[in-house]
């Protein structure tokens, strides 16, 4: 069964991981759901986006809402359901990467209510949509997760701790969801990339010394490219690779390991 006529569900499809997933799922010939927070200035990357899936021949239903807010996730549900003519799901990712990037110790210290806005945004939010997408039954035999961790959720970074706390608990929703629906089929998986040059990353205080430092340590001598992930999210979404659930998966040419 390959992945033509089949529908994803991106969390983050604007840009980043995201972005490179929805092309490349579309090139394989899914359609897609794509839920995106942009305001003006940014509209145009997201409408080539939906002009390229367009172009390979597949669906794009786009959503311009906030994917951690309860009643704007039914409300794209709500839209999503009758659009799909009754198919499952087959892909889902969570790439949203939205968080307070605060020392916890200092002068201008992160909130709790900074602490918790990241973690719902880059972690629970995750429970809430598979939750729902699980209600209305539009998860079954051969639907793939995929959440987008980091090196965060074992390593500490300057300004990075919220985050850090998020991917953590990222990884641990990701086993929980794939023990709970391992019965229904469905696979659950996290993707930890390496450190990769995207908009949400230029946002990391010191990202340029972690760059230039995993620039020299990397077996690759190269960084992480948002197109290294589509390709092996793409792959792990075929038939057959369903056993392969309640994992860290490492895409980052051997970063991790040096």
């Amino acid at each position: 069964m390959s992945l033509k006529g089949d529908w994803a569900l991106i969390l983050g499809a604007s840009s980043g991981f995201g972005e490179a997933t929805s092309l490349e799922l579309a090139r394989r010939g899914m359609n897609i759901v794509g839920v995106h927070l942009d305001r003006k200035g940014t509209m145009p990357n997201v409408e080539r986006i939906v002009g390229e899936i367009k172009k390979a021949g597949c669906k794009a239903l786009f959503h311009n809402v906030n994917a951690a807010d309860e009643a704007q996730r039914k409300e794209v549900l709500d839209a999503v359901v009758p659009q799909i003519e009754g198919k499952k799901v087959r892909v889902v990712l969570h790439s949203l990467a939205f968080g307070a990037l605060k020392p916890f110790f200092g002068d201008d210290v992160i909130s709790k209510s900074q602490i918790e806005m990241t973690l719902d945004v880059m972690a629970h939010s995750l429970v809430y949509w598979t939750q729902d997408l699980h209600k209305r039954q539009l998860l079954g035999k051969g639907s793939r997760i995929f959440a987008m961790t980091s090196s965060g959720s074992e390593r500490a970074w300057f300004s990075y701790g919220a985050v850090s706390a998020a991917k953590a608990a990222l990884e641990s929703h990701i086993r929980q969801i794939a023990v709970e629906l391992a019965p229904a089929g469905v696979a659950a998986n996290a993707i930890r990339a390496g450190v990769t040059d995207t908009p949400s990353a230029r946002k990391i205080p010191g990202i340029e010394n972690m760059m230039k430092l995993v620039l020299e340590r990397n077996p690759s001598k190269r960084l992480t490219k948002p197109e290294d992930v589509a390709r092996l999210i793409a792959a792990l979404s075929e038939e057959g690779l369903e056993w392969t659930t309640g994992n860290v998966i490492n895409c980052d040419g051997g970063e991790i390991i040096v």
